[in-house]
Parts: structure tokens; C-alpha cells; sequence
């Protein structure tokens, strides 16, 4: 007679109290600054060592410690200064005029389809023409003074933007406007008082996207026909081989265009702080 086993079988079950750590596991705030400094430092690191030890010449890439130094002599013979306002000027300007007409055109697109049929196929069509194309045709249009690069920094944010706000809007849940309905609004304050509040996040999530786009359409906007800001110092900078003021203005570029994602981001987090409690 077989004798059956007594011998406890180990489970293949978790136990009942463990719990799996989810993949996307937040982090504290100081973890991800930790992590960000970080991999910040690593990149400099590299840098350093690729440019220090002979690989590569300082033509092509120039260290740190030198594109450090030229940013300096920038910054105290005041160029640079001078360079950072007038860019920003532009970009803002272009920037503001886009979002402001953008803004109520996606809001219609993305709630009234007789619109969305009338206007996102023109969007679609003309958002994937190249901006860099229209260069000639601004001058022609607006002459050479900052109009011209202000309606490049336009043509290259405001199809995208409406677009993405109309996407928006689209998410918003129907159920919210059946309930308007409902309380006898008309569609005119469903709009105003239900699907455009509710679309604000994300509209200002695309509002942040599109003002790194306008930053990256700076540097086409100022290659023609300008004396003054970032663009057109880093073409004068390659006329004249100088790596070293190449690589420190695209950093400035950067810096600039991550400050004012970061201001972003805080500006939607005081003004959304109801969005916290959500699941």
C-alpha cells in the first residue's frame, strides 16, 4: 500500500499580506531631483572626459571649461544678456499671439463637428508643411524687422495648438454634457460653463508642449535677416568656426526653454490642485 507524503508542498502564491511593487512606483520629490542631478553630472562627466583626452578635437567638440569661459565673456561684455531678452521677446510674442487664437478655434473644433469637418483638415494639411519653407515668403509678407520672426515662431506653434486643444476638448465625457442638458442649459453655456473648464488641463498640458516648440522654432526664426538674439549668434558663431559659442548658447537654449516648462508645470499645479485627489 502506497504511503502518501506528508511533506508540505512550498506555494507558488505570494503570501497574502505581500505586496508586488507596481512598475511605476512614484518617487519623493527628493528622490527625483537626486535622480535628476545625477544624470546631469554623468552627462558633464563624459563630456569632460571625451573632450580632454584627445579623441575628439576641440573644433568639434570643445570642452566644458571652454564653452564655460566664452559663455562668460558673453555675459560681461553684456552680449549675452542682450541676446536671452530679445529672444525671449520674440518667443513669447509669437507664443501668445498663436495660443490666444488657437485656444477658442480648438474649443470649437473639438466640441461642434460642423467645425471640426470645416477646419481640422486645413490644420492637418498645413501643420505638416515645413515652417522653414515660409522664410522667404515672411520676408516678402512682413519685411525682415521682428514681425517676420514672430510669424515664423506662429506658423510653427499655432496648427499644432489647435489640434491638441481640440483633442482636449474631445476628452471630455460626454455624460458631462448630457447633464447640462439635463439642467436646461443651452449649448452656448455648456460650452463656457462645462467643456471648457473640464478640457483646462489638458489645454494648458498643450499650451506647455507647444511653448517648448516655439523655443526650438527661435533659431529658424532668427536666421535670416536678424542682429540681435540666440538664433543669429549661433549662425554668426558657425561663420566663424567658434564650437565653443555654438555649444554654449544651444545649452542657454535649454536652460531657458526648461525654466519655463518647469514655471509651467507650477502654474498648472496651483491652478489644478483639485486634479490631486483624482485616481
Amino acid at each position: 500500500m502506497a504511503v502518501q507524503s506528508t511533506t508540505p508542498v512550498a506555494s507558488t502564491r505570494p503570501a497574502t499580506g505581500a505586496r508586488r511593487k507596481p512598475v511605476r512606483a512614484p518617487l519623493t520629490r527628493r528622490q527625483y531631483l537626486i535622480t535628476s542631478v545625477v544624470t546631469f553630472v554623468l552627462l558633464l562627466a563624459v563630456w569632460t572626459a571625451v573632450s580632454t583626452s584627445g579623441l575628439v578635437r576641440p573644433l568639434f567638440l570643445p570642452s566644458p571649461i571652454s564653452v564655460g569661459e566664452k559663455l562668460i565673456d558673453q555675459a560681461v561684455n553684456g552680449q549675452l544678456w542682450t541676446d536671452i531678452a530679445v529672444s525671449t521677446y520674440r518667443v513669447m510674442v509669437g507664443y501668445l499671439l498663436a495660443s490666444v487664437i488657437a485656444i477658442p478655434i480648438g474649443v470649437l473644433c473639438g466640441s461642434i463637428p460642423r467645425v471640426e469637418a470645416a477646419i481640422e483638415p486645413i490644420m492637418d494639411f498645413i501643420r505638416y508643411m515645413p515652417v522653414v519653407a515660409f522664410v522667404p515668403l515672411t520676408i516678402l509678407w512682413v519685411g525682415t524687422d521682428d514681425s517676420q520672426k514672430v510669424l515664423i515662431i506662429f506658423l510653427g506653434t499655432f496648427f499644432q495648438q489647435v489640434l491638441m486643444v481640440a483633442d482636449a476638448v474631445r476628452r471630455v465625457p460626454m455624460s458631462y454634457q448630457n447633464l447640462g442638458a439635463t439642467l436646461g442649459l443651452s449649448r452656448t453655456k455648456i460650452l463656457v460653463r462645462i467643456v471648457f473648464p473640464s478640457a483646462l488641463p489638458r489645454i494648458w498640458d498643450a499650451l506647455r508642449i507647444s511653448l517648448g516648440w516655439a523655443w526650438t522654432w527661435l533659431v529658424v526664426a532668427e536666421l535670416v535677416a536678424a542682429t540681435e538674439g540666440m538664433g543669429y549668434r549661433i549662425t554668426q558663431a558657425q561663420r566663424f568656426l567658434e564650437t565653443d559659442l555654438i555649444i554654449g548658447y544651444v545649452i542657454v537654449l535649454g536652460v531657458l526653454g526648461l525654466v519655463f516648462d518647469q514655471v509651467m508645470r507650477a502654474l498648472g499645479r496651483q491652478f489644478f490642485r483639485y486634479l490631486k485627489g483624482r485616481v
